[in-house]
């Protein structure tokens, strides 16, 4: 997926072409389950308007396809709780980062391992 100048050049390069073609022609696709093509409009528009230097803010808020974030975990039947992906990368966490978990009354609270402990909010 071209980025940042590179994008700014082949949208430029590429006229009046169809949003179709030039989507595509960026990179913004990804296959689908049953084989096809499906065109990532929105991170294409993305990408234009912070290579333009329009930033619509770290954390906008919006999970995977679009849906705002609920900011609401539930415990899954075997007893996991699943934070999900979008949060992680708002936190810009990583695989394998650590967590000391610590209770609270009615609350729980990761801490990164190392990491200094806030407090109760």
């Amino acid at each position: 997926m071209l980025t940042g100048q590179e994008l700014l050049a082949k949208v430029k390069e590429a006229g009046d072409g169809s949003k179709s073609d030039l989507v595509k022609a960026c990179g913004y696709v990804s296959t689908k389950k049953d084989g096809g093509e499906r065109l990532n409009f929105t991170a294409f528009y993305e990408a234009l308007l912070e290579a333009k230097g329009v930033s619509l803010g770290e954390g906008s808020n919006v999970g995977k396809g679009g849906r705002k974030l609920s900011y609401v975990a539930t415990v899954q039947g075997n007893g996991n709780l699943l934070i999900g992906k979008a949060y992680t990368v708002m936190l810009n966490l990583k695989p394998g980062d650590e967590f000391e978990i610590k209770l609270g009354r009615k609350q729980i609270r990761l801490v990164p391992v190392g990491g200094e402990d806030e407090g109760e909010e």
